[in-house]
């Protein structure tokens, strides 16, 4: 088993700490694996439920206490569950249902296959930063509820590319059909890892 040392600067103090390559490895990929299990279920669970419809939750869910239900005069949630989209006949409801149903299926089937997992982190932690906000005020904390932690916890899976742990993204970044885009256009890494 390797050890190694770490030293880097947070908030301007110099930290030095050993760690293990091997479980730092385990530790990396069984968080990619739950966040993604996480995800996969709670959006599965919603796509195989026909009735299921984000404007329960919208209606009902959020209280008027929440710091958007008034915001200049307008009740954010109110507009998401009932509002129509610019005179289209289309509501609000109807394109985040299955926005929410297949966005957090596909972000945990991403994080399971180790599939352009920093992209779908991102994703991820958009989606729970939402939740985040329609949780206030929060029950038993001030700040932070699971909903933070989980958006914490897809940083530090995007930003340690634990796609290329078993995953699919160090067979992608390898690949001889994608390695030369890779290698030409750097900023396609941004989507693996």
């Amino acid at each position: 088993m390797t050890t190694r040392e770490l030293d880097a600067e947070l908030f301007g103090r110099a930290v030095s700490f050993r760690y293990s390559e091997t479980w730092i490895g385990y530790s990396l990929l069984s968080l990619r694996l739950i966040m993604g299990w996480t995800f996969f279920y709670a959006g599965i669970t919603k796509v195989l439920n026909p009735e299921w419809s984000v404007r329960g939750f919208l209606t009902y869910s959020i209280g008027p206490e929440n710091p958007l239900s008034n915001l200049a005069g307008y009740n954010i949630w109110d507009i998401m569950a009932t509002g129509e989209i610019l005179g289209t006949g289309l509501y609000w409801y109807q394109l985040l249902t299955p926005l929410n149903q297949l966005g957090l299926t596909l972000v945990g089937l991403a994080l399971i296959a180790g599939a352009f997992v920093r992209f779908s982190a991102f994703w991820g932690a958009l989606m729970m930063t939402f939740y985040w906000l329609a949780a206030f005020p929060l029950e038993g904390s001030v700040l932070i509820d699971f909903h933070f932690v989980y958006v914490l916890l897809l940083f530090g899976i995007g930003a340690f590319g634990t796609g290329r742990i078993l995953g699919l993204d160090a067979i992608i970044e390898e690949h001889p059909v994608t390695k030369p885009y890779l290698d030409r256009y750097p900023w396609l890494n941004l989507f693996l890892g």
